[in-house]
């Protein structure tokens, strides 16, 4: 005869967007957060309603343990790592274990803080549940952060690093308490939101997180601040623009972009002769470069990169024609603009992959 296995302690590790439990799988086991943040999110109509950011230091998962009927225990949220996170499990069977060697005393004031906070939890649901009855069901797909939501989080930022940012090295400093006084206290941020962002701005390298006094996590250093200007100014724009006229540019069409800066923008090559689509073209822009290298280099590792790839560039007056000549590939190309706008897709694309992982 065989046992089921128990549920096994130890560390693991979760990748940025990877679920550690959703909302109602059975509950074998509580969490202590080593390194990065945790989501913790509800299920609501076509969305998901935020409940809050775990960090370092933070329990997560333990209120089960609690649970009345020891048998079935549920998870009561959704949980997803934010950022790279480390994480200890310890299994309700060794947690157990550990209650049942303290002291009586300490095992009453455990249970009795458990009970009141199941109690307050259960109150905050009926009140979320009451005003929250239609959530999520208008037409249309779930967005975790619309546009305007990102524009206030980059305002405030921008406000925030600009009226208390200390200089260090080429970055302006703020401790994370003096964030969270604007984005928590005074705006009502959602902080899954914020951590998002901030996410994003890691990842392209434009914020840093480091250690503060304390040896906690929680000093934020921004190395450009115009750029986040600039990326408020453009989701302002945008906002009031149809969505027929609102920039959508593709990653593929990105991956062309940082290539075309990356080897070509130095390398143009300027009015070349008879180099026409027909007698009476008149090109868009003066320079033309040659996308021969890319396409090869995109060929060696087995992506499919095309001309027409540049079509949404060419929408926005990035680009013009594409060109034929002597087995050669043309492109007209505005790499100023090129240039000016490229930082502004990243960001773009990244927070919108950031919004398909939490979809």
């Amino acid at each position: 005869m065989t046992t089921a296995a128990q549920p096994k302690s130890g560390l693991r590790e979760l990748k940025t967007g990877e679920i550690l439990f959703h909302d109602g799988d059975p509950a074998e086991s509580l969490f202590i957060i080593q390194k990065g943040q945790i989501r913790l999110f509800k299920p609501k109509g076509k969305g998901f309603i935020e409940i809050g950011v775990l960090r370092a230091g933070e329990v997560i998962g333990e209120m089960a343990f609690f649970d009345d009927d020891g048998s079935g225990k549920k998870r009561s949220c959704s949980a997803s790592a934010i950022t790279p996170v480390e994480i200890v499990e310890i299994s309700f069977l060794a947690f157990g274990k550990t209650m049942q060697s303290l002291n009586p005393w300490f095992k009453t004031i455990i249970n009795t803080l458990a009970t009141r906070l199941r109690k307050a939890n259960s109150r905050i649901k009926e009140l979320e549940d009451n005003q929250t009855a239609n959530y999520g069901k208008s037409v249309g797909t779930y967005e975790f952060m619309k546009p305007i939501e990102v524009m206030r989080i980059l305002g405030t930022l921008f406000l925030v690093f600009k009226s208390h940012g200390e200089l260090r090295g080429q970055a302006m400093a703020i401790h994370r308490r003096t964030l969270t006084l604007y984005t928590s206290d005074m705006y009502q941020i959602m902080e899954s939101k914020l951590e998002s962002i901030l996410s994003v701005l890691v990842n392209l390298g434009l914020l840093e997180i480091a250690n503060d006094e304390d040896k906690l996590p929680n000093l934020l250093l921004l190395k450009n601040m115009e750029l986040v200007r600039q990326l408020f100014i453009f989701y302002n724009s945008e906002r009031h623009l149809p969505d027929e006229k609102k920039m959508r540019i593709s990653d593929k069409c990105e991956m062309i972009m940082a290539q075309m800066l990356d080897k070509l923008s130095s390398n143009p090559v300027i009015d070349i002769p008879n180099l026409r689509i027909t007698e009476d073209y008149t090109p868009k822009f003066t320079k033309y470069y040659i996308l021969n290298p890319i396409i090869d280099e995109f060929k060696d590792k087995n992506i499919t990169i095309t001309p027409d790839h540049l079509d949404d560039g060419r929408s926005v007056g990035m680009f013009g024609e594409v060109l034929m000549k002597d087995g050669k590939v043309f492109i007209e190309a505005d790499m100023a603009k090129v240039q000016k706008q490229y930082p502004i897709i990243r960001f773009m694309n990244a927070v919108r992959k950031s919004n398909s992982e939490k979809a």
